[in-house]
């Protein structure tokens, strides 16, 4: 026994050594040396001039940077004075200033454009074109435009081979000998330039976006026709406003040609392209890259591998910093060097990835506060055990400490996605109500039991930006859980200002949020679940399923009673600034829901709109919303009088073109203007609308009006479609009581066609109908 004995002693005696070590082996270690920035290999230029170049960047032989990264040292140009150039397809005039790890992003300075013909009317390189698959815009960008009465869109590749808006803005002119001199009044009193839609504008660029084209469009206000040159171009935000050649660019392009050119600076997102197959973790619900291609890419041993849509990044983990992608790049951060950032007023124990805070032996309180801690007052019991127990208790305490500090880094990680998530912000918004705060944040474990830890047979669908899963909360609540793909700012941003907006709504027309989930790397949504679709896919899919005139009608009314009421009854104004059918699901009984409120804006009470950035959809889109940045009420009227006009028509907005060059919304104006409007119209329309439909065409000519005054407030189009919904079944009664009196029940059907649609009740006969055939036939 007595070498079992001596055993457990030196198991204790190790165990307890191990303990007290790691917790306090940080405290008495030297700081850290820096970590490498390059390759791990002597031979490897790290700096070009003052411009550090960290791996997977790198300059000179292939295995000095990863394949697609290789910059140039550029000595020749400027003798004496070196310039990092970025390498790839149409990058030789792109200067690299700045290359950031944490934030994955390089600064690089391009060469402007030459103004070389006052005839020009576009800057063809306004597009930007990138030098690479692993580069897009980053979201710390902007289009600047100058000219005179012109409208610019940069467009960049969606999902699914789309396209999509990622900026916009006009430029106006009154007086054409004046269009690019600026006066006094063109600058603030800091000397900003004021670049606000007069001669010149700009407009903010969605992050993470791929350029493709150009398109302008001008509106001649004053005769100028299309002499005056305009220059479009994509810089980093604020560039323009406080550079010193903002002037020499304004005279140049308006005075005679000339050969300059200017230095612009672009920020671009960067990452990794693996071509990997992303490993969804069901509890913290994030897409890591798989195990192969995280050794491959992440070097460091505290780093990790994070999958995104165009390629892969490589992050140190919490509690350490430097560079991920080299072997010992990650160091650990001493948080005890900050207690005012850490909140850690007491004895401060720095560990691996963390720290420990506590009170200094002999006192007691709060060491998150300064002076917190206060000294003990009492008797100190002492406990003595025997051999074999103190061993069980060593045991245990090495047990408990190993899940404790487990516990504490998924704490930690699931407070950093809460702080990275905006969840301060979000309980800050709802504070208002306490129980709608409570009732708002769900758990991602309570997510990951009601959809099976995010099974792929609970994916309801997805597209280019999340995936919406099926799941069944612990109230037996059936719900929609939307995953964004991606992390980027611009879309956590709408994500908050959905859930504020949706979490003071509650109106049967507008899908219902039951809470968010804040804890992942990217928030999640959950939404009532709504069975039947979008009103899009209802007209536009393909087969025999189609909507009734009938059904038509209610569902306009049932939109218009939903934007009536976020205009004018909801507590706040509320502009959804984002309406098209796409947006309107629809339930089992075809009872339309609007959704998606990421892009809408609560509108002040003493105010009648606001100024934002342009966003929206083609073919729904506000013109004047489009030109001005101003937003009203009056841009919801126009898209859901598109709505209207695709209700009509069963057209897709965005992507019809009549033989002349217009939109649907034009080409449906025009067309009821020459009372032509047969030639657009759906045939199942022409065949039950009757004379109904010339009053909905109307209405839908009015609301797409190009000015937003001579448009009808949301409520005038709720009471009219209302008015005509009810016409609409007095009608259908007064019908039924004359067939009743010619006795003709049951040999005459309002609609001509043989067989009911796939989407219609049923039913052969309306409810009053049956009552009166039961009257006059009984039983």
């Amino acid at each position: 026994m007595a070498p079992l004995a001596a055993s457990a002693a030196t198991l204790a005696a190790a165990l307890l050594l191990a303990s007290s070590q790691l917790l306090s082996a940080a405290a008495a270690r030297l700081p850290p040396p820096p970590p490498p920035a390059g390759a791990p290999n002597s031979t490897c230029i790290t700096t070009c001039g003052d411009v550090q170049v960290p791996y997977p960047f790198g300059l000179g032989p292939p295995h000095c940077y990863w394949p697609g990264f290789n910059l140039t040292c550029d000595n020749r140009s400027r003798p004496g004075h070196p310039q990092l150039l970025l390498s790839g397809a149409g990058a030789t005039a792109l200067r690299v200033v700045n290359i950031s790890l944490a934030n994955s992003t390089v600064t690089v300075v391009r060469a402007g454009v030459n103004i070389t013909s006052r005839s020009r009317s576009l800057d063809g390189s306004g597009a930007f074109p990138l030098p690479g698959a692993q580069y897009t815009l980053s979201e710390g960008n902007e289009l600047v435009l100058i000219g005179c009465n012109v409208v610019v869109t940069l467009i960049g590749a969606g999902s699914n081979s789309s396209e999509e808006v990622i900026g916009g803005c006009a430029a106006s002119c009154s007086d054409l000998e004046a269009n690019f001199r600026l006066d006094s009044d063109a600058r603030s009193s800091d000397g900003e330039l004021l670049c606000s839609g007069i001669r010149c504008c700009k407009a903010a660029i969605s992050g993470s976006s791929v350029p493709k084209r150009v398109v302008y469009r001008r509106f001649d206000l004053n005769g100028s026709g299309d002499k005056n040159p305009v220059l479009a171009f994509v810089a980093k935000e604020g560039w323009f406003d406080q550079s010193p050649e903002a002037d020499t660019i304004l005279s140049s392009i308006s005075g005679p040609p000339t050969p300059n050119k200017w230095e612009i600076p672009v920020v671009l997102d960067w990452s990794v392209p693996l071509n990997d197959t992303p490993v969804i973790d069901a509890v913290a619900f994030m897409p890591w890259c798989s195990a192969k291609s995280a050794h491959r890419l992440c070097k460091s041993k505290w780093s990790f591998c994070l999958d995104h849509d165009v390629g892969s990044l490589c992050s140190c983990a919490l509690g350490y910093e430097g560079n991920p992608y080299i072997t010992n790049g990650c160091q650990d951060i001493n948080e005890c060097d900050h207690p005012e950032v850490y909140k850690c007023f007491g004895k401060c124990t720095n560990v691996d990835g963390t720290f420990e805070c506590r009170c200094p032996h002999g006192t007691h309180g709060n060491y998150t506060i300064p002076n917190g801690c206060r000294p003990i007052t009492g008797i100190i019991i002492g406990i003595g055990f025997s051999s074999g127990a103190g061993f069980v208790l060593l045991v245990l305490i090495a047990f408990l400490i190993a899940q404790r500090i487990k516990r504490r880094r998924v704490a930690n990680l699931k407070q950093k996605y809460f702080r990275q998530n905006r969840g301060q912000l979000l309980q800050q918004l709802v504070s208002q109500r306490a129980d709608i705060a409570e009732r708002m944040i769900i758990p991602v474990d309570e997510l990951a039991k009601a959809t099976n830890n995010f099974d792929k047979t609970r994916e309801l669908g997805g597209g280019g930006h999340g995936t919406v899963y099926k799941g069944i909360l612990s109230d037996l609540h059936v719900v929609a859980i939307k995953k964004s793909k991606i992390t980027v700012q611009k879309e956590i941003d709408e994500f908050i200002n959905e859930v504020a907006i949706l979490s003071q709504i509650n109106h049967k027309n507008v899908v219902k949020l039951y809470g968010c989930c804040l804890e992942t790397e990217v928030p999640l949504l959950v939404y009532e679940f709504i069975s039947n679709g979008t009103l899009y896919h209802r007209l536009h899919m393909e087969g025999p399923i189609t909507l009734s005139w009938a059904n038509r009608l209610r569902i306009a009314t049932e939109i218009s009673t939903a934007l009536a009421y976020l205009h004018s009854s909801s507590t706040v104004p509320i502009i959804h600034r984002d309406i098209k059918s796409s947006n309107i699901l629809l339930d089992d009984t075809l009872t339309s829901k609007v959704s998606d409120f990421g892009a809408s804006r609560y509108i002040p009470v003493d105010k009648t709109g606001l100024t934002t950035r342009v966003q929206g959809t083609i073919g729904y889109l506000d013109p004047m919303y489009f030109y001005t940045g101003r937003l009203t009420d009056k841009s919801d009227v126009y898209s859901f009088g598109v709505i209207l006009v695709e209700l009509l028509t069963q057209k897709k907005p965005f992507s019809y073109l009549s033989a002349d060059g217009d939109g649907l919304a034009s080409h449906f104006a025009n067309l009821l203007a020459e009372e032509n409007l047969i030639q657009i119209l759906d045939p199942l329309v022409i065949e039950e609308g009757g004379e109904e439909v010339q009053q909905v065409a109307k209405l839908a000519a009015s609301c797409i009006k190009l000015s937003g005054e001579d448009r009808p407030t949301m409520r005038t189009v709720e009471l009219t479609l209302a008015r005509l919904q009810a016409s609409k079944k007095n009608a259908e009664k007064n019908m039924v009581a004359r067939e009743f009196d010619d006795g003709s029940i049951g040999m005459s059907c309002p609609s001509t066609k043989e067989e009911p649609s796939a989407e219609e009740s049923s039913r052969r006969y309306s409810m009053e109908q049956e009552l009166l055939m039961s009257a006059r036939y009984p039983r």
